[in-house]
Parts: C-alpha cells; sequence; structure tokens
C-alpha cells in the first residue's frame, strides 16, 4: 500500500457495463485494486460497441477499462454463474449496473453474495435506482439529462434545449459512486460487515447541478447569470469565452476591448446596469468582438487579467503549451486501435504509462484463462468450459 496504489491487495469483481459502474472501477484499478473485469461472451460489455468501433475497443470501452483484466462469461448457464461464485471468493468490492432485478434473477443479488462474503461492498449503478414508478425503464445519460433538467438549462440563443454530448451525468455519477466505495471501503476496517451501495444517474445528475437547481426554485424561473458579460463571444477568425462579475474586472475588460467609454456609460457601469441592460451591452459587445481575431483579444485580455480563454477543439487542447507543461494528457497505445489515444492524467492518481497494465484497456476476455487458473481451475476444466461456450473471448 502506498499513496500511488492505496487500494493495493483489494480484489474486485466488476459486472457493470456502459461508463458509470466501468468508469468507477477503473479508477478502483488506477489506485492500485486488483479488477476482474465480467462481461458476456458475446460482443461483451455494450460500451465496446458505442460509436465508431476499434477491434473489441470503443472510446467508451478504452476509457472504462484500463488497468483491468477482463473474463468473458456466461452468466445464462449454470456452470457460467458456478465461475462467478469462484470469482467472487475473497473479493471485496461487487459491482453491477444492470437494469435493477436483473441481477437478483441470476442469483448474484447483495443478500446471496454477502451471505458468500459478508464483508464485500456492494455497488448497484441503476438508471433512475432501485424503486419508484421509472424503475424498469431503459436509461442512458441523454436521458437523464432530460429528466433531471440538465437539458433544459442547456440552450443557446436558438431556444433549444440542448443535450450536453460528453455524457456527464454518467462521469459524476461514477465519480460519487467512487467516493461512495472509498468511504466505504475506509469504514469497513471497523466495521464487521460489508455494505450496499446504492447510485443512479438520476442521483448523480441531480448532484451535478445542485446550484443551479437551487437557483432555479428560488428564483422561480430562468436562473440569472453569474455576470455579464458572459458566454461565447465571436472574434474575426472564432471564438473566445468571457466572464465578468466585478466592476473592477468590467473597466479592465473596458480597456482591453479599446472601449474605455463603457466604463462610465451610465447603463453598464455596475453590476446592476449590466444586468438590466444585458441585451444591449451583448449586442454592442458582439459587433465589436467581430472587427479582431481571438488573438488579439485573448493578448489584451490576459494583460488586464480579465478571465477570458479561446474556445478550443479537442485537437486544440491536447496540443496547448499548458497542457504539455503539465503533464495534463497522457497518449496511451491500445491494441486495435490504430493510433495513441489522448487520456487525461486524473488528479491526485499517477500519472498513465503507455504500454503499462494500468495504462491498457483489456480485449474482450484476454484474461479467461489467466484468471480461471489463478481461482484454481485446472487446464482440462477450462478446455472444457471453452468447448461448451461458457467462457470465450481473446484470451480462449
Amino acid at each position: 500500500m502506498s499513496y500511488d496504489a492505496p487500494f493495493a491487495g483489494l480484489k474486485v469483481v466488476d459486472l457493470s457495463q456502459g461508463i458509470a459502474g466501468p468508469y468507477s472501477a477503473m479508477l478502483l484499478a488506477q489506485q492500485g485494486a486488483q479488477v476482474i473485469k465480467v462481461e458476456g461472451t458475446g460482443e461483451g460489455d455494450w460500451s465496446r460497441v458505442l460509436g465508431k468501433r476499434y477491434g473489441d475497443h470503443s472510446a467508451f470501452s478504452v476509457i472504462g477499462n484500463l488497468g483491468k483484466r477482463s473474463v468473458a462469461l456466461d452468466l445464462k448457464t449454470e456452470a457460467g454463474k458456478s465461475v462467478l461464485w469462484r470469482l467472487i471468493q475473497g473479493a471485496d468490492v461487487f459491482i453491477e449496473g444492470f437494469r435493477p432485478g436483473v441481477i437478483r434473477r441470476l442469483g448474484f443479488d447483495y443478500e446471496a453474495v454477502s451471505a458468500r462474503e459478508p464483508g464485500i461492498i456492494y455497488l448497484s449503478i441503476s438508471g433512475f435506482g432501485q424503486s419508484g414508478p421509472l424503475v424498469g425503464r431503459p436509461a442512458m445519460d441523454p436521458v437523464l439529462q432530460a429528466f433531471t433538467g440538465l437539458t433544459a438549462e442547456n440552450h443557446g440563443e436558438d431556444g433549444i434545449p440542448h443535450r450536453v454530448p460528453v455524457i456527464p451525468v454518467d462521469m459524476v455519477t461514477s465519480l460519487y459512486a467512487f467516493q461512495a466505495l472509498s468511504s466505504a471501503l475506509y469504514a469497513r476496517r471497523s466495521e464487521p460487515r460489508g455494505r450496499y451501495l446504492d447510485a443512479s444517474l438520476m442521483q448523480g445528475g441531480a448532484g451535478l447541478q445542485a446550484i443551479r437547481m437551487i437557483s432555479a426554485i428560488l428564483e422561480g424561473g430562468p436562473v440569472r447569470p453569474g455576470g455579464v458579460p458572459g458566454g461565447s463571444f465571436q472574434t474575426a477568425d472564432g471564438w473566445i469565452t468571457i466572464a465578468v462579475i466585478h466592476d473592477r474586472e468590467w473597466r479592465a475588460a473596458c480597456e482591453a476591448f479599446e472601449r474605455p467609454e463603457w466604463a462610465t456609460d451610465a447603463r453598464f457601469a455596475t453590476v446592476a446596469g449590466r444586468f438590466e441592460h444585458e441585451a444591449a451591452l451583448v449586442t454592442e459587445l458582439r459587433a465589436h468582438l467581430k472587427t479582431q481575431d481571438s488573438t488579439h483579444w485573448c493578448a489584451r485580455l490576459a494583460q488586464a487579467n480579465v478571465m477570458h480563454e479561446r474556445v478550443n477543439r479537442y485537437a486544440d487542447f491536447v496540443k496547448e503549451p499548458q497542457v504539455t507543461e503539465t503533464n495534463a494528457v497522457a497518449w496511451l497505445s491500445q491494441p486495435g486501435v490504430p493510433r495513441p489515444v489522448p487520456v487525461a492524467n486524473l488528479p491526485g492518481m499517477a500519472p498513465f504509462v503507455d504500454g503499462s497494465f494500468k495504462g491498457t484497456s483489456p480485449a474482450l476476455g484476454q484474461h479467461t484463462r489467466e484468471v480461471l487458473r489463478e481461482h484454481g481451475f485446472e487446464e482440462a476444466k477450462i478446455n472444457e468450459l471453452a468447448a461448451q461456450g461458457v467462457i470465450g473471448g481473446a484470451g480462449c
């Protein structure tokens, strides 16, 4: 155990799919836990076929499974269930992400698993939770964005609600779940039994929007912006984002905009005035910023110490000197993927290393034989399971 691997020695059995559950388990793996990824013998975890596929991988499956070992197992068979029970022996964490009710029908609900492993921390991740009128409804990130209010809040000047394309509900639910797992593992040192944890995309999405939700309820309608001017503005060659909160920042911004008269304009001189006359101010500012390119305005705003930034695409971001200097992104080669992919190094964790175990996401079933051998299966039995289709994937 060390700061780089505080969960060294812990065993995790991960049956989750998609990204919310798998990403939580991936974070455990990056902290030193031994994570066994159990997925179906057909296409495996459905994250492998989300978006464009590269061999056994998509962008989703790469990021969700770094540092894990994959076992392809048919849980519809009794033989497959017997194998899973063997894998669960001695496990510290069990993660499942099936639609509520499915894991119980398979025979691996919390009561069944904890009866055999009383100390286990058991995490269930679902769309809407384990009860309620929507319990059985299929759900993914875009659905929960709509349900929790995020889509309605994310509208531009066109007035149309838009989903956020970076799956924020999945990702934040995963982070909340990882936090809950970490806390439970810490508390378990003084507890006689493990614990059941219930995490849903609904909870995660609501938690992500806590401030906005409070503000909307208190204000009884659309939320007042944090400051005016604020948002994205078109320049002669692109877009920049500007955030002005205090009057002193506004005065500095007026100098940067080369429009000092705005600072003394009675309509715009105070915070209250800028809110009241937002439409007029934004109209003038938009027209003015189009007269010069982004480099010009960014240089002047930086000199004035006004919050701003060029609107980057991902290809721009990964090339930024700040990103390089701080080692914010690692470039990782993955089997079947035609070129190295950028993966953000995570706060408080050791950086990813290209070619390392923790920096590599497994192919479907890549470690099936290896893991089964470690759990006492003889080679003849493994061959028999493979011939019956109970196990599969690259490792068979």
